[in-house]
């Protein structure tokens, strides 16, 4: 059966409160939960969903041509609260459920009914039955929902929630017209749906204008394969946008024969969904807490092959990979549903923008797309919702030819932004947080609301100038590069223009590290040492302003952690390539000397050895330089140790000026060594005449 509300006669209730303010509503919604909570032993996440079918239940009675069944008498109710059963009361709205049910079977359960007491029933529907959710304004419907969704799902869903600073965005980027076919693949609680709905009823002349209703009702479609965030999203739509609600409870990776039947039944367009969406905006879930591993759906997907890196690009091969986490799956999925020229705004995780490992990921999309943008969100834009998860918005628009093109991305630019202020804190509830003036006090509208502190709606402006040819080009926060400047990174940090300039500088003047330097691995013979004691060197044992090592641990061989890896040898220089300091003042870089001379080191850390006439000194000054730091920085990937991966290390340049110079530098570290091996042995002979004992 179809789940367009609007097939529903229209009908007026007498004597009924038509909401005016969201708070009053909320309040109510309020009430109903705690009393569940409270009177019939459920979970809050129980009593969540008890409620949510009570709402189906209000709202498809308001809706149907039938009479009023959602409703119980003063007599009935006073019968009840004194524990006795009110048989027509009971008949009344079990009947009703019953179609409720029916009608919206995809999400709610007909055989598993209410596991309410009969006194709860009573008090909800007693509750509700004076309000009218239907003809209230929907502004007023949606926020109260959304208000009590936030509070009481936050915590225990949060994996459904897009923040809306983000959905905004992402709709301000895109701007959908009545004439988009819209999809998002993964709805979560509908957040993306709602504002797409809301940013084009404001922008259309007439709010009441026929296309918009025939927009929502036939051109915006969510899929989510979770059943209770997919009925969260189609109450939100019902709730804000008065009936529409075109959610689809399925698996957006499944095979296409099976998905389209699936959402053929949800929204009435036909024939195959593949290549037939205008736009999507997505936030799919991350791959932290698993990999998907079913070989019938790897096989379905170009990403979960194994891929193999040549000297014109990356190539899919036949075998499939031990597993793959969702997210990489959805890219190749959401691309294929788009049709030609069609665009996206999805959520990813950084690691898909800057891991060496995901190349090929990059590689697939830049043949298959455009990149349009790239925006990197703050490390506490999720943190309210249960995940710290670091991540940022790839928008991309679909190539003309939807097979893989490798000659296909365009000469045009691509947009680089970052938002540094959301309007709300790090913290579990996301406090708002507000402008304020330099004594402190708040800064107000023209309404006298106070401003939130954001800088979301600046990126939004700088792109609208960007798309519209007029955006000044160089601002470290916001900028653009030409998609032929475009390389095997996507990240924000890659390009940002400090870095460029810094680039160019030592393009004229510089030399690849690997070019002058070799790595030097020499692997721990594990034969040679069981059962020995040796000296273990982490990257704490560094001294970084001094660039030694200072202490070591003494211990047995069988008792080094998993990461002690290579045998350190007087004369080697070694920089740290993994950990929180990397790319910091506090980056460790060191001269190995005689009193370390044999110690097994971490492999966090790397020995080069300089080639040609490279001198070793003028090496160690380079590697504490800002030059040095801030192309680890630029080069570095990773959230929770970032690290820098040994081909990247390899590109970083050294800066080299003329032959005379560099000996000057490496005569004067020479000498500061020297001066401190002398500072230590003066300090060695000092004696004040202690006596022996």
């Amino acid at each position: 059966m179809s789940n367009n509300l609007s097939l529903f006669s229209e009908k007026s209730y007498n004597n009924n409160d038509h909401l005016s303010k969201s708070d009053k509503l909320l309040n109510i919604f309020e009430d109903i939960h705690n009393h569940i909570y409270a009177n019939d032993g459920l979970s809050s996440q129980e009593a969540f969903v008890e409620m949510l079918d009570i709402l189906f239940v209000k709202v498809f009675d308001e809706k149907s041509v039938e009479s009023s069944q959602f409703s119980i008498s003063a007599s009935e109710y006073e019968i009840v609260q004194k524990g006795g059963k009110s048989d027509k009361f009971f008949k009344r709205f079990n009947s009703l459920y019953k179609k409720t049910a029916e009608y919206f079977s995809d999400v709610i359960d007909k055989k598993r009914g209410f596991k309410l007491k009969n006194s709860t029933l009573a008090y909800i529907v007693n509750k509700l039955q004076t309000i009218n959710l239907s003809e209230s304004s929907s502004d007023v419907k949606g926020l109260a929902f959304q208000k009590f969704l936030y509070s009481k799902q936050r915590s225990e869903r949060g994996q459904f929630f897009t923040p809306e600073p983000i959905v905004k965005l992402c709709v301000n980027f895109l701007k959908p017209s009545t004439k988009d076919l819209i999809l998002d693949p993964a709805c979560g609680s509908g957040g993306f749906l709602s504002l797409v709905a809301h940013y084009v009823i404001n922008n259309t002349h007439s709010k009441s204008n026929k296309k918009v209703t025939d927009f929502i009702e036939s051109r915006l479609l969510g899929i989510e394969i979770n059943q209770l965030a997919a009925k969260v999203a189609k109450m939100r739509m019902l709730l804000e946008h008065n009936g529409h609600s075109n959610i689809c409870v399925a698996d957006s990776l499944s095979d296409w024969s099976e998905l389209n039947l699936e959402l053929s039944k949800c929204i009435n367009n036909g024939g195959s969904f593949e290549g037939k969406f205008d736009l999507i905006l997505t936030n799919p879930p991350f791959g932290s807490k698993g990999k998907i591993r079913d070989e019938s759906v790897l096989r379905r997907f170009s990403l979960a092959h194994k891929w193999i890196s040549k000297s014109k690009g990356y190539f899919s091969s036949e075998q499939i990979q031990n597993g793959q986490v969702p997210d990489i799956l959805f890219i190749e999925r959401c691309i294929d549903f788009l049709k030609d020229n069609g665009r996206m705004a999805i959520v990813l995780p950084n690691g898909i923008f800057e891991n060496p490992s995901l190349e090929y990921v990059r590689s697939y999309i830049k043949s298959r797309t455009s990149i349009l943008a790239v925006v990197k969100l703050p490390y506490e834009t999720f943190v309210p919702f249960g995940t710290g998860v670091k991540a940022s918005l790839l928008f991309i628009q679909k190539s003309p030819r939807g097979n893989l093109d490798r000659n296909n991305q365009n000469d045009g630019s691509i947009f680089f932004g970052v938002i540094n202020k959301l309007g709300y804190a790090g913290n579990k509830n996301g406090s708002p947080t507000y402008l304020r003036d330099s004594n402190g006090r708040l800064i107000t509208d023209k309404d006298g609301s106070p401003k939130l502190d954001e800088d979301v709606s600046n990126v939004i402006e700088d792109f609208d100038k960007f798309q519209a040819g007029n955006f000044t080009n160089g601002i470290e926060d916001r900028y653009f590069i030409k998609s032929s400047d475009c390389r095997s990174r996507l990240d924000y940090d890659f390009y940002k223009p400090s870095y460029r300039k810094l680039e160019i500088m030592l393009n004229r003047n510089g030399e690849h590290l690997g070019n002058v330097v070799k790595l030097v691995k020499r692997i721990v013979p594990k034969k040679k040492y069981e059962g020995k004691e040796v000296e273990y060197v982490e990257l704490a044992d560094i001294n970084s302003e001094y660039l030694e090592i200072t202490n070591s641990t003494n211990m047995f061989f069988h008792d080094l952690p998993s990461r002690a890896t290579y045998i350190l040898k007087e004369g080697d220089i070694v920089t740290a390539v993994a950990g929180n300091s990397i790319g910091s003042r506090k980056h460790m870089t060191a001269l190995v000397s005689k009193a370390y001379d044999g110690a097994i080191a971490t492999n966090g850390l790397r020995i080069l050895k300089p080639v040609g006439d490279l001198d070793p000194y003028y090496l160690l000054y380079f590697l504490r330089t800002e030059i040095f730091l801030k192309q680890v920085l630029r080069f570095r990937t990773g959230a929770a140790i970032p690290a820098v991966s040994d081909d990247d290390l390899l590109r970083i340049q050294i800066y080299l000026p003329d032959k005379k110079k560099q000996q000057q530098i490496a005569d004067v570290v020479k000498k500061g060594f020297e001066l401190r091996l002398r500072s230590r042995q003066l300090l060695d002979e000092v004696d004040i005449g202690v006596p022996s004992y």
